[in-house]
């Protein structure tokens, strides 16, 4: 019998959210991740376009569109992306279930930025670990402010 090391919850959950967000078909670029509580897995989300809604890869969102042909550069015309976050598909489902998402654990694939912060917020998500730095840090801000506890994933 060969002895295996565990990881650890966080090595565990972000892997998780890193497998979500390969469910993307974000041509801006993939996202993941995880609700959690009492160490298990809440719900899950991965960033793209609402249901029902071309996906990206197919011409849904413009501004991915607009992006993959240089008309718009990075950080412009957000008002034109349809797409729904990671962070914030994982909220949307648990009220989809009917699970609360109160005192629960974010686990992301990059930093909250302000918009799913505010909502990670008010979802009372009480702690948000992220492995990859949002290019904009002011969601973090928001989210310590509240009173969330945010850490960046730190690898066993």
């Amino acid at each position: 019998m060969t002895s295996q090391t565990r990881p650890s919850w966080d090595t565990y959950f972000v892997s998780i959210a890193h497998i979500v967000q390969t469910r993307s078909n974000c041509i801006r670029g993939s996202r993941g991740a995880i609700l959690t509580k009492d160490k298990r897995i809440v719900t899950t989300g991965y960033n793209g376009t609402p249901s029902g809604i071309k996906d990206c890869d197919e011409g849904g969102c413009k501004r991915c569109q607009d992006r993959e042909n240089n008309i718009v550069k990075p950080g412009e015309r957000k008002d034109l992306c349809i797409c729904v976050h990671a962070e914030q598909n994982a909220l949307i489902q648990a009220s989809y279930h009917g699970v609360s998402t109160k005192g629960t654990t974010l686990y992301s694939t990059v930093a909250p930025c302000t918009a799913c912060a505010k909502a990670i917020i008010n979802a009372g998500v009480v702690e948000v670990v992220y492995d990859d730095q949002h290019s904009d840090d002011f969601g973090e801000k928001l989210l310590i402010d509240a009173g969330v506890k945010v850490r960046r994933y730190e690898r066993d």
